[in-house]
């Protein structure tokens, strides 16, 4: 079975086909063929590889993203990267839904009416829920005969109990508003787990796990018996870890008084849209590692200048461990102990400082690194010492995979 995997963003595409079966197992295997096309200003950065080494490197003026996404996916069955002989072979898609809201907790076939869930909580991430309808929408126009799946961000967490999803606010906020705590990354939290069984031949069952996504976004997840009991994300992406631009968790009085500005300006007015913008803007794509170095929101470019003595990023760097180690802190109090812990995404596999410094306090709890194996890793791989009670994993992210596994598990329902 040929699956076409979208995992749209607000400044990048990215996309892969792969064949699966029952024959394929429980390991993740390498798409047929995968393209990323992201979007800077004016400019536009497109790379397509097939597994047979083809590969297509360009950068450009952008166009219309749309129209943009489609060349780029008609690179799947013509032109030198071509794996198909015709459209006609891709028997579903799936796409990466980041919030799917209190009524979409399980992957779905779209429908209007799911599409119409979807866009009614666009509100709560409104940049990547919107990127998503989009490619579900081109898609209906490029594939019209083909099935198309929804696997939710936020659908792992639907199993946090009521403790870890409802905030200490009037309740009727939550009955009314459905303001509570979603979490998110679920689909690769969900994965680390079930790999994390694998890797240890362990019954996942019996497993206390702690995944660390740790990225561009951050978050963390406490997984017991395979199912996520409290997680750092909340109603939107921003609570939680310091991030690449995220700010993580502040004080909410810190924006009551940004809000408020000073209260001697006769133009005050503490319900401005711009003001509201920027505050968001701030939080959002101003903050973290970026806020506090000045230099970059890329944690390589942040060690870099640590290296040379800089000190705002030698800050940056510690307060983002100490947030980390926090976190991983509250997560083994909500499991009541722990098994293993993994660390996943782009810095989490990436960067044996952060994992050094991150564990450097956690003896407590029983995790002791193997600091040869923790400089040279390469995922799937184990970086604990032998005398470590908790196992200490890196496990790459397969986000694409997982959506596939999921078309592939439904593709056999009635209802496709």
């Amino acid at each position: 079975m040929k699956i076409l995997v979208l995992n749209s963003g607000s400044s990048s595409q990215k996309s892969a086909l792969f064949e699966l079966g029952p024959e394929s197992g429980g390991d993740p295997v390498p798409p047929l063929w995968e393209g990323k096309l992201e979007w800077s200003g004016d400019k536009e950065d497109l790379r397509i590889g097939n597994r047979s080494g083809q590969e297509i490197r360009r950068q450009s003026k952008a166009g219309i993203h749309r129209a943009s996404v489609g060349a780029m996916l008609e690179n799947v069955w013509s032109g030198p990267t071509a794996v198909l002989k015709s459209v006609a072979e891709i028997a579903v898609a799936g796409h990466r839904i980041v919030h799917g809201g209190p009524k979409l907790r399980q992957p779905a076939r779209i429908t209007p009416e799911v599409k119409q869930d979807i866009e009614s909580v666009a509100a709560f991430a409104p940049l990547h829920n919107q990127a998503g309808l989009q490619g579900i929408e081109l898609l209906e126009k490029l594939l019209p005969n083909i099935p198309q799946i929804a696997v939710f961000d936020t659908g792992f967490h639907r199993t946090l109990p009521p403790e870890a999803f409802i905030y200490p606010v009037p309740y009727s906020w939550y009955e009314r508003d459905g303001i509570r705590r979603y979490g998110f990354h679920g689909i690769n939290h969900e994965y680390c787990a079930n790999r994390t069984a694998q890797l240890l031949k362990r019954d996942l069952s019996s497993l206390k796990i702690i995944t660390c996504h740790l990225g561009n976004g951050c978050s963390l997840a406490a997984i017991d018996a395979g199912k996520s009991i409290d997680t750092t994300m909340g109603f939107t992406p921003l609570e939680g870890l310091m991030m690449g631009t995220r700010s993580g968790s502040v004080d909410p009085g810190i924006l009551i008084h940004v809000l408020r500005g000073d209260p001697t300006d006769p133009r005050r007015n503490p319900r401005d849209p711009a003001l509201i913008e920027s505050v968001d803007h701030t939080l959002n794509h101003q903050s973290g590692l970026l806020g506090i170095s000045g230099i970059s929101s890329d944690l390589r470019g942040v060690l870099e200048a640590m290296q040379s003595g800089n000190k705002l990023a030698q800050l940056a760097f510690d307060i983002f461990v100490h947030r980390l180690q926090a976190e991983i802190g509250a997560m083994a109090a909500s499991l009541g102990g722990i098994d293993a812990l993994v660390f996943t995404a782009g810095i989490g596999e990436n960067s044996p400082e952060v994992r050094k410094a991150t564990c450097s306090k956690m003896s407590f709890l029983g995790i002791q690194l193997d600091h040869a194996r923790n400089s040279s890793v390469q995922p799937d791989g184990e970086i604990s010492s032998p005398a470590s009670r908790v196992r200490v994993l890196v496990i790459r992210a397969q986000e694409d995979w997982a959506i596939a596994r999921e078309c592939e598990r439904l593709s056999g329902a009635a209802s496709l």
